[in-house]
């Protein structure tokens, strides 16, 4: 994905390295994946089995490298070449499917699946369809997490004032009742919380335009974006900061 250079904000276009820098940039403001990675270890501790881990969307692998140790193999889909690059190197005895998750073939029974902030790319019309392709590559006794900010956060707040879209992962609940039987479970939804602080405005608009990148949605001026940043984001000291608490919902495959 490309960050655009003129004065409309919004990552379009193909250059993946863009994005990626992009995302470096906020995970490294951000206590999001300390906070993640804490949760993930409570879930892992309670799975029945410990055989595979799917990531699903594993970008540049820093989650899968946490997860990867708990687990005798581990499998990864990621389109982004320049993703795998990174995954390549950072979580090395992946298996990586370079597919998208809607092409991707695969023959595991995963204990644990991750689709982590993958939804925001995938049309709404085909969340539940995706929900349940990953489903079926998860064990049974297994289980999927789906984590996506929460739709109240201050990020995802910015998010709708400027491209009106909206994304609340508690809608796909009632939609998975009506996937085959045998499928889905126990369903709970959980809220893990995180904050990002940016060092300075320009870093912190990057930032915002980084979040702003949903597909298909209207973009906006550099100008509006800063003035939204100051204005909601400002620490009054030259930082800014704002959460962007994520909702989980745990999906569990029934057991035999």
């Amino acid at each position: 994905m490309e960050l655009r250079k003129d004065a409309q904000v919004g990552i379009t276009g193909t250059d993946d390295d863009a994005y990626r820098v992009a995302l470096d940039t906020f995970l490294a403001g951000s206590d999001e994946k300390g906070i993640t990675h804490a949760y993930l270890r409570q879930v892992v501790d309670r799975l029945p089995a410990r055989r595979l881990l799917l990531d699903v969307g594993a970008a540049q692998g820093t989650t899968t490298r946490y997860l990867a140790p708990y687990f005798e193999r581990t499998v990864c889909i990621e389109p982004s070449e320049p993703m795998r690059r990174e995954l390549a190197r950072t979580c090395p005895q992946a298996e990586v499917v370079a597919q998208p998750v809607g092409e991707a073939r695969l023959d595991v029974q995963a204990d644990l699946a991750l689709l982590s902030h993958v939804l925001y790319y995938i049309p709404r019309t085909r969340w539940a369809e995706t929900t349940a392709r990953i489903m079926e590559w998860v064990a049974p006794g297994g289980v999927l997490l789906v984590l996506l900010q929460s739709p109240d956060n201050a990020c995802m707040r910015m998010v709708h004032h400027f491209t009106g879209r909206h994304f609340d992962v508690r809608e796909l609940v009632g939609e998975l009742a009506a996937l085959r039987p045998g499928l889905v479970g126990h369903t709970e939804l959980d809220v893990v919380p995180a904050r990002y602080r940016g060092r300075n405005l320009e870093e912190t608009v990057m930032v915002a335009d980084f979040l702003l990148s949903v597909p298909d949605a209207p973009s906006a001026t550099r100008e509006a974006v800063e003035a939204y940043v100051r204005r909601h984001f400002d620490n009054d000291d030259g930082t800014y900061t704002f959460r962007h608490d994520q909702h989980v919902l745990r999906i569990e495959r029934p057991a035999p």
